[in-house]
């Protein structure tokens, strides 16, 4: 019976510039001109349309991605938005636009951001600020590589400055 050979390809490393913009075209967020965007294929390191857009491209390649807002940051999830005291909140002295970490209730925190304060009662919305947008990427490939041994066992990508653990 002949062996079977199985190839396994290791997994990459993938670098990237990217300019985010909302339906309305307006840029949101371009990594251009700075350190391009760093992640590991399979990671979760990047919202799953876009990593499955781009996935196959080469160094040089460029395209642009419409990403749906259930492949990116989620639907807008009313029971997020929460309406608490004012004396559970940390700060005294909150505002609109405050954002910290709160209690999920499961065992984890999670970001908040406060976006109605009262004399009695603050609302915080532990959504994704992009939370129920429709996104589009214009994506340029500028390495892909061989993920190290470090970082397969890390989880993450450790390309770029400041890399600590």
């Amino acid at each position: 019976m002949p062996s079977e050979i199985q190839t396994e390809l290791a997994p990459k490393v993938v670098s990237f510039h990217y300019t985010l913009k909302d339906t309305k075209g307006n840029v949101l967020e371009s990594s251009f001109g700075e350190e391009p965007l760093h992640y590991l294929e399979g990671g979760g390191q990047i919202i799953p349309g876009l990593e499955s857009a781009i996935a196959g491209l080469k160094k040089g390649d460029k395209k642009s991605v419409a990403v749906k807002a259930v492949e990116a940051y989620g639907e807008f999830e009313q029971e997020l938005v929460v309406e608490v005291p004012r004396e559970q909140i940390p700060k005294p002295d909150v505002e609109v636009g405050d954002r910290f970490h709160a209690d999920s209730g499961q065992g984890h925190s999670q970001v908040v951001v406060v976006t109605k304060v009262t004399t009695t009662h603050v609302t915080v919305d532990g959504n994704h600020p992009l939370a129920g947008q429709d996104l589009h990427f214009d994506v340029e490939i500028t390495e892909i590589r061989d993920a190290t041994e470090a970082e397969l066992e890390h989880g993450h990508s450790h390309a770029g400055e400041g890399h600590e653990h």
